[in-house]
């Protein structure tokens, strides 16, 4: 499941504020786009994990309509204050997607550096493939497997990133087709680089 508790309360403050931050969600929106078309007519886009937005306002231009998930009220809100220069429709959901239901589906689900927070991964590919239209797609991307540094601090973590091949089983088991997954960007600390892999697939 995603943590309950509020990691992000006071990361939220200056979330945006971190290049290394902002400039990996600036390859991983790119290479969604690069890799997946969207109709900015009809397209409805669930971004699961949001934040503050990052990867939804590189989406939003591209698409009639997103939808955040994310569990973090004070992410929420930052979230919130971007919703009117957004040039979509936005909805925004404040809960745990692991264990609430949705009412609604999706042509497409985005989502940047959340999985690896979420417990049991393949029953959530299960979830992202129900709640998706037929040939709708998914773009995750999450860390290639690292040894723990990654996170300095306790942030609800339960996977040191993913072993990609894994990764594209998972997705393959739930059902999606045309699977890829690549690196797209390289997270660069002090203490170390740290891959970043994007996920693509399709649901029949």
């Amino acid at each position: 499941m995603q943590p309950s508790k509020d990691y992000f309360h006071e990361k939220s403050k200056t979330y945006e504020k971190e290049v290394t931050r902002t400039n990996n969600v600036k390859n991983i929106g790119e290479a969604i786009l690069e890799r997946l078309i969207y109709d900015k007519t009809t397209t409805h886009v669930m971004d699961f994990g949001s934040g503050t937005g990052l990867l939804t306002e590189q989406i939003a231009p591209f698409v009639r309509k997103m939808t955040t998930i994310d569990i973090s009220p004070s992410m929420n809100e930052a979230l919130r204050a971007k919703k009117e220069q957004l040039p979509c429709e936005l909805e925004m959901l404040e809960i745990d997607l692991v264990n609430t239901e949705v009412d609604a589906t999706f042509d497409g689900i985005i989502s940047s550096m959340t999985i690896h927070h979420v417990e049991d991964v393949q029953a959530l590919f299960h979830t992202f493939y129900r709640l998706l239209n037929s040939g709708g797609t998914i773009a995750l991307a999450d860390l290639d497997k690292e040894d723990g540094t990654f996170h300095t601090e306790d942030m609800g973590v339960f996977h040191f990133g993913f072993d990609q091949e894994e990764f594209a089983t998972w997705a393959q088991k739930a059902g999606f087709e045309d699977v890829t997954i690549e690196i797209v960007s390289v997270a660069k600390k002090p203490y170390g680089d740290y891959p970043i892999f994007l996920l693509t697939g399709r649901k029949r």
